[in-house]
């Protein structure tokens, strides 16, 4: 006999009652075994976070943190396959794709993450559940894979910014993914974003430390390319700087000791900035200096520079170069201008001699008939050679130290020492920029002949 307790007492309508108490205690139970699954669900969750915490805390790859977000994700909400894409902040394009990973329990092609998918996200970065993704009017016209059943997509936010999506497809159980998966996914989401942004960040500053340390080797060596001092030549006084705008430069110059007793001198400027300008005028200084073996007149080294500069350097590269053999004895120099800025000879208060004579720029043309031409020098004369990067300094106004002021700048420090006309040009330069950004290479050759 069935027992059923009330607190109250029987009535006519006792039957009925008795009759509904069975469907309250299965309510009752339905709702127990719902709590108790709710329970169970929310401590899986917390093992699969707390699991996932551990495995990703103590990494700095971020490879390393995006497979094992994958591999977790995938099994929490039971995916065939799960994507990472990490979006790149600085492209022109803020959906390209910087890193793409997944893992597939299932042998399934690699899906990836259309850009109208990404697009979404990218535009309400907010969770998104479709288990009939052909039919979603969100994606009206879109073309899916036809084995891509359902999709959970949710976003990586670091400060309200958009650093990547998660990207599950194909719930394993028929019915697709549930909003209970979407938050367990969310979930994962918020915890991993500001790991996978302190990885890549690190990342980067290692990548940014490593090309440093590689920039001061350049540096060095592009120093120890250069010479040590000045040539100590009977009757001159000679002097010589370059000052990068960068760290290394593409500005040249070089003393030679020919055989014969004469000395080559030489100021290079190549084309471009930084580690690209630096080689290419490593590969300069070790043409000329081959040349300057061979003994050969001036045209003939620069023409035979120019075909090796040629034949072994992109067509947009090119180097303009000044080139000079000083003979100490009879104080003739025998020069050759291929394209470079043409230096200055002072004798005496007259207008002072343009060394123009020569040609193009090397590099440019694979043959070309390069000319020369010599000039003497007297006592007291100034020998002025220079880069662009002196001409064309600019200030906050955008206006060149220009041509003139140099001219007239020598003529007041001409006789000083070589070293201290340096100096001088070098201050007056930096004085005219006024704290603007240097633009190019600042390099000088200073010859005179003392009196």
């Amino acid at each position: 006999m069935k027992r059923v307790f009330r607190s109250k007492s029987f009535k006519a309508d006792g039957a009925a009652e008795e009759r509904d108490a069975p469907a309250e205690v299965s309510g009752r139970v339905q709702t127990l075994e719902e709590e108790n699954r709710q329970l169970k669900r929310a401590v899986e969750e917390l093992s699969i976070l707390n699991d996932l915490s551990r495995a990703i805390g103590a990494s700095v790859d971020s490879q390393d943190i995006i497979r094992k977000i994958i591999d977790r994700s995938m099994r929490a909400v039971q995916a065939e396959q799960t994507v990472v894409t990490l979006v790149d902040r600085e492209a022109n394009q803020p959906m390209k794709t910087l890193v793409r990973a997944m893992t597939s329990s299932a042998e399934h092609p690699h899906y990836h993450v259309n850009e109208n998918l990404l697009g979404w996200m990218h535009l309400y970065k907010r969770p998104l559940l479709t288990n009939e993704p052909r039919a979603d009017e969100r994606f009206k016209g879109l073309k899916w894979d036809q084995t891509i059943h359902s999709i959970l997509c949710v976003p990586l936010m670091v400060k309200s910014e958009l650093r990547g999506v998660l990207t599950s497809y194909n719930k394993k159980d028929a019915n697709g993914f549930t909003q209970e998966d979407q938050r367990l996914l969310a979930i994962i989401a918020s915890q991993s974003a500001q790991i996978v942004e302190n990885a890549r960040l690190y990342e980067e500053e290692k990548a940014y430390l490593s090309i440093k340390e590689q920039i001061r080797l350049a540096y060095q060596i592009q120093k120890d390319l250069l010479p040590k001092a000045p040539p100590d030549i009977p009757g001159y006084d000679i002097a010589a700087r370059s000052i990068p705008a960068q760290m290394v430069g593409g500005d040249y110059y070089d003393f030679i000791h020919v055989r014969d007793g004469r000395w080559a001198i030489c100021l290079g400027d190549v084309s471009g900035k930084g580690l690209p300008a630096s080689l290419l005028m490593a590969n300069l200084q070790a043409t000329l200096r081959g040349q300057t073996l061979v003994n050969s007149p001036v045209h003939e080294a620069i023409s035979r520079s120019n075909k090796l500069l040629f034949e072994s350097t992109d067509p947009e590269k090119f180097a303009t170069l000044f080139y000079g053999l000083l003979d100490p004895v009879t104080h003739d120099l025998a020069y050759c201008n291929a394209g470079h800025e043409i230096p200055f000879v002072f004798s005496g208060e007259e207008k002072p001699n343009r060394l123009e004579t020569g040609g193009i720029a090397l590099g440019v043309l694979d043959v070309f008939p390069y000319g020369e031409d010599a000039v003497r020098l007297g006592a007291g004369d100034l020998l002025v050679i220079y880069s662009d990067g002196i001409p064309d300094a600019t200030n906050e106004f955008d206006q060149p130290f220009g041509e003139s002021r140099f001219i007239s700048l020598l003529r007041q420090v001409r006789d000083k020492p070589a070293a201290v006309i340096i100096d001088k040009i070098v201050e007056a330069v930096q004085e005219h920029e006024s704290g603007t950004e240097r633009l190019d290479d600042l390099t000088l050759v200073v010859v005179k002949r003392e009196t």
